[in-house]
């Protein structure tokens, strides 16, 4: 799934502006302006639309878990991880709102796309287990869906 298309649901899960988005960045380690979130949240065929790169997103993503549950000392100064995957989007939201297993099986229930125990755990292994499977578009989307409807 696209890094905007990714921010543009988030921007609405949260329900926060342009600024908001800023912000959450900043606690993530990146520094970025109004009008850069602007743009990335413009549809690819408005005019001034730019493509959200991976390291945007990756920090956008760390700031999000320090926006949500505040900052641990002890992991201060960690990289952060690129590429940025659905299976990693998943995994920092998962983090970000606190989510267990019986929430994330009622988020995609919600919106009737319904995973079994064994195929959602198997979306959290390292990539290169034998078990790791890629999370698609599809199921991402999905669950941004109804992440916006689960009231966190």
């Amino acid at each position: 799934m696209l890094n905007n298309d990714v921010l543009r649901s988030l921007r609405y899960v949260l329900n926060v502006n342009e600024r908001g988005i800023v912000e959450i960045t900043a606690l993530g380690g990146l520094d970025v302006s109004e009008a850069e979130v602007a743009a990335y949240l413009k549809r690819d065929d408005e005019e001034g639309y730019v493509v959200c790169k991976d390291k945007v997103m990756a920090h956008f993503l760390d700031g999000l878990v320090v926006f949500k549950r505040g900052r641990d000392e002890r992991r201060a100064g960690l990289p952060i991880e690129l590429p940025v995957t659905n299976n990693m989007v998943l995994k920092k939201l998962r983090v970000a709102f606190e989510l267990k297993e019986d929430d994330l099986h009622d988020i995609l229930r919600s919106v009737d796309f319904p995973v079994s125990k064994p195929e959602l755990s198997a979306l959290f292994r390292k990539a290169g287990h034998s078990n790791y499977r890629a999370c698609g578009d599809q199921l991402l989307r999905n669950f941004l869906k109804g992440l916006a409807s689960f009231g966190k």
